[in-house]
């Protein structure tokens, strides 16, 4: 197994948050089971971000599912990425399918799903959804167990 973790900045260290979705640096390692077809899940039910023309502050439960190829997504990494979106003014939209294809651009996945559940503003709940495509047959891909919202009823 191919546990080399030589090329992490961020893992073990103290680390700042950085400011922005650009800003940030997503990392990788290198997938001990290459070649079979698992997924991983990273759920982030506190996501926040901004409007961008009001600056309220908007609030997701995400869940990201994918299979891994040669990549791994280091979690520290991911969590700072995910939290730098705090002060970033972006559309529930377009926060939701950036996340996934930045993970895209960096770990050639398999497959990759992502579900943006987000909270309402307004009176309505936005849920956005964006895989990559069809997920190899007989891969165990299991709901992602988030119920559409539906307020105190």
């Amino acid at each position: 197994m191919n546990h080399d973790v030589s090329g992490l900045t961020m893992l073990g260290r103290s680390t700042a948050q950085p400011n922005s979705p650009e800003e940030a640096v997503l990392e990788r390692v290198p997938n001990p089971h290459k070649g079979t077809n698992y997924v991983a899940r990273f759920t982030a039910p506190e996501f926040t971000s901004l409007c961008p023309i009001t600056a309220q502050p908007d609030f997701a439960h995400l869940v990201i599912d994918y299979i891994p190829g040669e990549w791994l997504v280091e979690s520290k990494s991911l969590k700072l990425f995910l939290t730098s979106f705090r002060n970033h003014g972006a559309f529930h939209e377009a926060c939701t399918v950036d996340i996934a294809k930045r993970l895209v651009d960096l770990l050639e996945p398999v497959w990759l799903r992502i579900g943006g559940y987000w909270y309402p503003r307004g009176g309505i709940p936005i849920d956005v959804f964006w895989q990559t495509g069809t997920p190899p047959a007989g891969a165990w891909i299991p709901d992602q167990g988030v119920p559409t919202y539906r307020g105190r009823g």
